[in-house]
């Protein structure tokens, strides 16, 4: 496949899948961060993704400025905000959809996460149980929902939030009430997913150990959060692969001891994975047990990539969060490779 028929290359030609990329980290690009989010954006939306993931943790600046660099570098993309109750009131991130579905006619998606890294936790007292703050998160969306789809003012009493005949205005319309997704892998993430209405989004195990675990139905409208390098040959795949990621034992130790103090099921799963993998196969952890990404790989020929995709869309993975795009190029490969995955999907 020439340069030229990869630049024409969009993401999904299937519109039941939605594909995000990701914004950079501020903490890891700290010059010119602006910049760099507008640029990603716009490779983002020439690719055709439906948005792009911004992260939140204490270390990152407010992902609500970053979606508004997106907003402003683009015509369509969506910025998916990641949400995280201890931050914000529900009020808040209903009020800040409403801002921008006014003020920019641009629609947000919301990535509900009910925790956090442990210290970033403790740094703010949230001693919440990991179970329970998924009961947290299930009524703060289900607030937020409330206030963004019902005109009508709402009183609401639950565990955690309490509010009395609270009205959102502007009102946000139809076409730009915000998609919800959900970070979830354990039990409580999924049927905290399933309550909130939202798209439950793993770390994935490869997918011939999806399909043993969990039947199609289990996994309608689902996403997976993963990185993808694929070229027309696999060994040249692989040379940018391990180029990009080499081994690093400082990062190894980072990550170890991350496992150790983690209480996220996905976390432990793919160390786990990681350990009884004897070689590299087009499902790929070692930018993950490097510490170098948080989401697990598929490198390869476009052919065996997308033959992998298909697997995860067979089960009803339809959303995918990929990676950092280090160069526009690599969005253009990926094109290529869901153009062959969506070949490969039963209809």
């Amino acid at each position: 496949m020439s340069t030229g028929v990869l630049a024409r290359t969009a993401v999904r030609s299937d519109t039941r899948i939605q594909l995000f990329s990701t914004c950079p980290w501020s903490s890891a690009t700290p010059e010119n961060y602006q910049q760099r989010v507008a640029q990603v954006a716009q490779w983002s939306e020439a690719a055709g993704c439906t948005g792009i993931l911004v992260y939140t943790d204490n270390s990152a600046v407010d992902p609500w400025l970053v979606a508004q660099i997106i907003i402003e570098s683009t015509s369509a993309l969506c910025p998916l905000v990641a949400v995280q109750p201890v931050y914000m009131h529900p009020y808040s991130v209903a009020k800040m959809v409403s801002s921008l579905a006014f003020l920019q006619r641009r629609r947000v998606f919301l990535n509900m996460v009910a925790g956090g890294f442990k210290n970033d936790l403790a740094a703010l007292n949230d001693t919440t149980p990991h179970d329970a703050r998924y009961e947290r998160l299930v009524e703060y969306t289900q607030i937020i929902r409330a206030l963004v789809e019902n005109p009508l003012p709402l009183t609401f009493e639950g565990r955690f939030y309490s509010v009395k005949n609270l009205s959102l205005r502007p009102l946000v319309p139809p076409e730009l009430r915000p998609g919800i997704l959900a970070s979830g892998s354990s039990d409580a993430g999924l049927a905290a997913a399933r309550q909130m209405g939202a798209i439950p989004v793993r770390y994935p195990e490869p997918p011939d150990r999806a399909r043993a675990e969990h039947g199609p139905s289990a996994e309608a409208r689902s996403g997976i959060r993963i990185g993808i390098i694929a070229r027309e040959r696999d060994e040249d795949a692989w040379q940018v692969a391990l180029k990009r990621f080499p081994e690093d034992r400082k990062g190894q130790l980072t990550r170890q001891l991350a496992t150790k103090i983690s209480d996220s099921e996905w976390h432990h799963r793919l160390a786990d994975i990681g350990s009884r993998a004897a070689k590299p196969e087009t499902y790929w952890l070692r930018p993950f047990e490097n510490y170098q990404t948080n989401c697990p790989y598929l490198v390869g020929s476009y052919e065996q990539v997308a033959g992998e995709l298909a697997r995860y869309m067979n089960l009803g993975y339809l959303t995918f969060i990929l990676d950092i795009p280090p160069e526009q190029e690599e969005l253009q490969h990926i094109g290529a490779v869901f153009q062959f995955a969506q070949r490969g999907v039963l209809q």
